[in-house]
């Protein structure tokens, strides 16, 4: 294994399940900042409780922030805006995630030409 093998590894590996779901709500913070945490966790499919301790994880870590608006009539909205850190962090975990899925993909590509190899093999060998 090459060294830019071993360091596309790493990263891959440093990708956790977390980082995943934290990229997840940020893009979807991004293109909706007025989403309530209900609406959030519905388009995540997490639970609401899981969904509130995430954002206050990412709001804890600066890299969103709830911001209020006037929605109506005397009625305060609030809006979740990515910081300009946390457009930072997302920017090297998408970079992560797709070294990650490129890594899975050219895994998945060997794998799918050893089980050809395997039943071309397997075929010859009936015949």
């Amino acid at each position: 294994m090459g060294l830019s093998q071993a360091v596309a590894c790493s990263l891959i590996l440093s990708l956790s399940m977390s980082e995943e779901i934290n990229l997840k709500l940020m893009k979807l913070i991004e293109k909706n900042p007025h989403l309530t945490q209900r609406e959030l966790a519905s388009a995540m499919g997490m639970s609401l409780g899981k969904t509130h301790y995430v954002l206050k994880s990412l709001i804890n870590v600066g890299w969103v922030k709830l911001s209020n608006f006037r929605k109506s009539n005397n009625k305060l909205g609030y809006a979740y805006i990515l910081t300009p850190l946390g457009v930072v962090e997302k920017v090297g975990i998408t970079a992560r995630f797709l070294l990650k899925k490129q890594y899975e993909y050219e895994s998945l590509k060997k794998e799918i030409e050893e089980l050809k190899a395997e039943v071309n093999n397997d075929l010859s060998l009936d015949q």
